[in-house]
């Protein structure tokens, strides 16, 4: 049990490269192997299909050159068409066949046994070809023929009567053929695997070359890691901007996520001083203890609240890098009927302009947040109408896409020296108007998490006041 353990631990996966030499390894010999079979059996059918024709080009020779006699004597008038015609086991053969079965053959034929297997009488203009058909050396050693075989008719004076059927066989000895294809063989395979080496070195060289961009990214996260670099480059191919820009984009956020961090320890340890310091000096000044009881009553809720106003904070600060993408449509329906309960007697009208592929990669909550402060504060100041537009931002290459968000109402409007004023926390555009001046403010905090943008602008379709959301593309 243990020692499976061990190599389950010690396994591990192989890398890319080795996992691309391998898949293109395999590929590569196993596209060669069928080449190889291919070519093998193309030469091997064109062989044969050469030697056939070979064959029946020696017999019709043959058939020009052959005369019968009146008692059907066969006679051959010309020289054979090739001289190993006559040499005794040369290894190409001719026979003829008449119709009460006598055989004559070529001088080639004396000695060796020929095949005694077929090799019957023909019908006219008929064609056969077989093998390799075994037979008997000259030696007495075994071996094996190719045999054509072509039907004629003899008809010396043009009368039916004298007209009679014979065939010519023509065999040729099959280690010629075996002698090209073995030729053949060497010569492609030896070809083949030269190519084949020479393929295996430049797939070598071209993956060294392909993987060089995931070499200088692991560099890189090496050097992030390492702390010598803040963030990692951009000069990578686009199919690896997905991954960098990513890891960038985590990089940044737990920095900030760290950043954030420190600075709600720092102001929790600051704003827990002073209450301490009043402790301190309450127990070094021998208060009684009624009055001692008292101040620590009083310091210790300060204390918790100080505590629980800055988990809040924290809590409610940063998003999730990578979160899941939320419509719109429905989240701001919940928000715009609870809206238009508080504010009935106004009866302001709340219009739609979603986009439906527009969608808040982010938190829930931080959604509620954006729309609710952004409607609540349209709703306070339209007359009747009040219009929610969203759209997505188009991203470039693969990334995902972006938001703009709008929020319209038909209201007085925001004069341009007073948009900074407004945006301030604690500072309303109207002290007559209820409300604590921090809903924008808020607005603000979230839209600088996503690293968007809040414009304030003047309302093309209502007149009144546009509250513009931009936030960027992800990664």
């Amino acid at each position: 049990m243990s020692g499976r353990l061990w190599f389950f631990k010690r396994w591990r996966p192989r890398s890319l490269q080795a996992r691309q030499m391998l898949a293109a390894s395999v590929g590569l010999v196993g596209f060669l192997a069928l080449a190889g079979y291919a070519l093998d059996a193309a030469f091997a059918d064109t062989a044969r299909a050469n030697l056939q024709e070979r064959l029946k080009s020696y017999a019709r020779a043959y058939a020009d050159g052959i005369d019968f006699t009146r008692d059907r004597s066969l006679y051959i008038r010309e020289q054979p068409p090739d001289s190993r015609f006559d040499g005794p086991g040369s290894g190409l053969y001719m026979q003829v066949v008449l119709a009460d079965g006598t055989r004559a053959n070529s001088m080639s034929a004396e000695g060796p046994i020929l095949p005694a297997e077929g090799g019957g009488l023909l019908s006219p203009r008929q064609e056969v070809f077989e093998g390799p058909l075994p037979m008997t050396q000259i030696d007495g050693t075994p071996g094996s023929v190719y045999r054509y075989g072509l039907g004629l008719m003899w008809d010396a004076d043009a009368d039916p009567a004298t007209e009679f059927p014979y065939t010519i066989y023509v065999m040729e000895d099959s280690r010629a053929l075996g002698a090209q294809l073995r030729v053949f063989r060497g010569r492609v395979w030896f070809y083949l695997g030269g190519a084949g080496l020479i393929l295996l070195l430049l797939q070598t060289v071209i993956l060294q070359w392909s993987l060089r961009p995931l070499r200088r990214v692991i560099t890189e996260l090496t050097k992030v890691q390492r702390g010598e670099t803040e963030r990692m480059s951009e000069r990578h191919p686009r199919e690896l901007e997905p991954l960098t820009d990513s890891i960038n984009a985590f990089i940044e956020s737990e920095r900030e996520n760290l950043e954030r961090q420190r600075n709600t320890l720092a102001d929790l340890a600051h704003s827990l001083k002073t209450p301490l310091a009043v402790l301190r000096t309450q127990l070094d000044s021998g208060a009684q203890d009624q009055d001692l009881r008292e101040e620590f009553d009083v310091q210790l809720r300060r204390m918790n609240n100080l505590v629980s106003y800055q988990l809040a904070r924290a809590a409610s600060s940063g998003h999730k890098l990578f979160s899941a993408p939320l419509p719109i449509e429905s989240n701001a329906e919940e928000i715009v009927r609870g809206l238009e309960k508080v504010y009935a007697a106004k009866g302001v009208l709340c219009e739609f302009d979603i986009d439906a592929a527009a969608r808040f990669h982010g938190e829930p909550g931080d959604l509620q947040e954006l729309l609710g402060n952004l409607l609540e504060n349209a709703f306070k100041w339209a007359k009747r109408r009040v219009l929610l537009s969203a759209h997505p931002l188009p991203a470039p290459g693969a990334r995902r896409a972006g938001l703009v968000l709008s929020v319209d109402d038909d209201g007085p409007g925001i004069a341009p020296e007073d948009i900074a004023k407004v945006l301030q926390r604690g500072v309303r555009g109207d002290e007559r108007v209820q409300g604590h001046g921090i809903g924008l403010s808020i607005v603000q905090d979230l839209i600088k998490d996503y690293r968007g943008e809040l414009q304030v602008l003047r309302s093309p379709e209502l007149g009144g006041a546009r509250f513009e959301v931009k936030l960027p593309p992800g990664p």
